[in-house]
């Protein structure tokens, strides 16, 4: 059987209850059933895995249903997230899934390097947020999917279109080699500003 994975990050310094929540719905497992998913794969954080074992509990009673799909988590990888990003990469046996996460700068960069879909989340409950921002100019320039709570199996479905118009990360728009200005060419190459 081919294995299609999406895999859930809410990061690792804020808690984002809502995102978990949002993809344990009976709405949003059913797409990713449609949509040929095998499994959901939670980084919880160190407060989310009650709100896993609750539905876990209710799944196991019939109030929720998991429509196919195997649910896993876990807190955190203090090794990082690449086996789990890498996850959702096709492979042997294995189809590209998406990965949803909220919208911090590093979860993103991880998943735009290895070349999967991705479909940010902005955490707005956040004080001096950014992440709206962030999200709406990398959607805006097509490298990943703004999704919101209210409306996940939505962007699964952009995830899919987003998947057949994947584009290279780092973008290299003027073919200059910016190792000639040290950390800041660097930095300005992978986060897209150019002169």
């Amino acid at each position: 059987m081919v294995q299609k994975t999406c895999f859930v990050t809410i990061g690792a310094t804020a808690a984002f209850d809502q995102l978990l929540k949002a993809v344990l719905t009976a709405r949003f497992l059913e797409a990713l059933h449609a949509l040929g998913y095998t499994s959901l794969l939670l980084q919880y954080g160190k407060n989310g895995e009650r709100i896993v074992q609750d539905f876990e509990a209710k799944a196991a009673c019939g109030q929720e249903q998991k429509h196919g799909i195997e649910i896993l988590g876990f807190d955190f990888n203090k090794l990082g997230l690449g086996q789990e990003m890498w996850s959702v990469k096709a492979g042997k046996d294995r189809a590209e899934g998406v990965v949803i996460s909220h919208a911090g700068s590093g979860s993103i960069l991880d998943a735009l390097r290895i070349e999967v879909p991705i479909i940010v989340v902005p955490n707005t409950s956040l004080l001096h947020n950014h992440q709206v921002e962030l999200a709406e100019e990398l959607a805006k320039q097509g490298y990943v999917v703004h999704g919101c709570l209210d409306d996940l199996p939505s962007a699964l479905g952009d995830s899919e279109t987003l998947r057949q118009r994947k584009q290279a990360w780092p973008p290299r728009q003027h073919g200059a080699d910016p190792s000639g200005r040290g950390l800041a060419g660097v930095m300005d190459e992978e986060m897209g500003f150019y002169d």
